[in-house]
C-alpha cells in the first residue's frame, strides 16, 4: 500500500492572513489570593524559560532564538552544512548567500541588498526582497518549521542544517534570531502525547547513522555539529538534488534515501572518496542514476516510494551531464561561481576536515 506523505505547508498556506508574533503576551499581575498564579493561553506555565513561545497559533511567523530550538533528528550530513558554511565563509557571490538563506527562511524570499561589513546577527544592515508584513503564501512555502511542544519549548521539524549553519557561522550563534513557521501547538499535552502525535504527523526521525533506533529522550537539545551525528549518506543525498530526486514537503525526505543507499547496497560506495572533487561527482552520478532508474511505485523506506520521495522520470531533468544540475555541481572552486560540492571540499580543506 501506498503512504501518501503529510503536508508541512497545511496550516500556514491554507490561512488567509499570515500572522508575525514576536513576543508573547506578557503575564498580567496574580488575581485574587496572594500565591494564585494566573493563566495565560489556557497555560499556568509562567516560570517556563519558553513562555515566549507558549502563545503561538498554527501558521503564525514566530521570532526564535535558534539556542532554544530542540531537534527532532540525531544527525545532519555534516558535508550540507560545510557547503553551507564554505558559502558563507568563502564565497564568491556579490551578496553573501548566509542573507539570503535568512531571508528566505524568515519568509522574505532572499537579500537584494548587504551593507559593507553586514553581519547576519544584524538584520537591519541586509535588505531582503520583501519587508516584514509583505510576506506571500510563495515567500512563506520555504520557511523552516516549528511544532511547539510541552512548556512552550519549539521543536524544529525542518531547517536542522540551515540553522546549524547560522549557529555554527562565525557572525551567528545561539542567540542569532530567525522566524519559523509554526505547524502546531501541543504546548498543552504531557510528553508522551506530545511524542505520540510528533510520530503520527511524522515530524520526528529517529533512527542513527547506521540505522538503529534512538529514544525520543536521546535527541539532541539543540543545534550546532558538536550536538549531532554525521550521516554521510545524508550528506550525499543533498547533492543530488534535482539530479536525481526533487525535493518536496515529506519530513526528513532525505533520510528515507539515505537509508535505501546504506541498507539496500544501491550503489557501490567502495571507492567514493568524500574529499576529491572527482571521486564525490562519480559517485553522485551513480547515486542519482539508480534513483530515477527505480520504478515510481518501487518502496524505497518506511513504506514510501520512489514518486513519493521526489524521484526524477529522467537522470538530470534528461539533460546532458554537462548540462543542467550536475554540470552545476561540478564547477570546481576556481571556477567564478564554484558548485556545492567544490565549496565543501573547500571549506573542508581549509579546515582540515578531510
Amino acid at each position: 500500500m501506498r503512504v501518501v506523505p503529510p503536508s508541512r505547508r497545511t496550516a500556514a498556506l491554507g490561512a488567509a492572513v499570515v500572522a508575525v508574533v514576536v513576543a508573547a503576551p506578557a503575564a498580567p499581575e496574580a488575581p485574587g489570593a496572594p500565591g494564585t498564579r494566573p493563566s495565560f493561553c489556557h497555560h499556568d506555565n509562567r516560570s517556563t524559560p519558553f513562555a515566549q513561545y507558549l502563545c503561538a497559533e498554527p501558521g503564525e511567523l514566530l521570532d526564535v532564538r535558534i539556542g532554544d530550538v530542540h531537534p527532532t533528528q540525531p544527525s545532519l550530513g555534516y558535508d550540507e552544512v560545510y557547503y553551507k558554511l564554505g558559502r558563507y565563509t568563502l564565497g564568491k557571490d556579490a551578496i553573501n548567500k548566509k542573507f539570503s538563506d535568512w531571508c528566505e527562511a524568515d519568509g522574505r524570499i532572499d537579500a537584494v541588498a548587504a551593507q559593507p561589513g553586514a553581519r547576519l546577527d544584524d538584520p537591519s544592515s541586509f535588505t531582503c526582497r520583501l519587508p516584514v508584513g509583505a510576506e506571500t503564501a510563495d515567500s512563506v512555502a520555504p520557511m523552516k518549521t516549528v511544532v511547539i511542544g510541552p512548556h512552550g519549548e519549539p521543536f524544529l521539524t525542518d531547517g536542522h542544517h540551515t540553522l546549524t549553519a547560522f549557529y555554527e557561522t562565525p557572525d551567528g550563534g545561539a542567540d542569532l534570531h530567525v522566524r519559523l513557521r509554526v505547524l502546531a501547538n501541543y504546548s498543552d499535552l504531557t510528553r508522551q502525547a506530545f511524542w505520540d502525535e510528533m510520530q503520527a504527523h511524522k515530524w520526528v526521525y529517529l533512527r542513527d547513522p547506521e540505522g538503529a533506533p534512538v529514544a525520543v529522550n536521546k535527541l539532541p537539545t539543540g543545534v550546532g555539529l558538536a550536538d549531532f551525528g554525521d550521516d554521510k549518506y545524508r550528506g550525499l543525498l543533498y547533492f543530488g538534488r534535482d539530479i536525481g530526486y526533487t525535493q518536496n514537503d515529506l519530513p526528513f525526505q532525505e533520510f528515507y534515501w539515505g537509508s535505501w543507499v546504506r541498507d539496500t547496497n544501491a550503489v557501490d560506495l567502495s571507492g567514493w572518496n568524500p574529499n576529491d572533487l572527482g571521486s564525490y561527482l562519480g559517485t553522485v552520478q551513480g547515486l542519482t542514476r539508480a534513483m530515477t532508474a527505480l520504478p515510481k511505485d518501487a518502496v524505497v523506506d518506511s513504506g514510501f516510494d520512489a514518486a513519493d520521495l521526489g524521484a526524477l522520470d529522467q537522470w538530470n531533468a534528461g539533460k546532458a551531464a554537462d548540462k543542467g544540475e550536475f554540470d552545476k555541481l561540478s564547477k570546481p572552486y576556481s571556477d567564478p561561481k564554484p558548485g556545492k560540492l567544490a565549496y565543501a571540499l573547500e571549506y573542508k580543506r581549509v579546515h582540515g576536515l578531510g
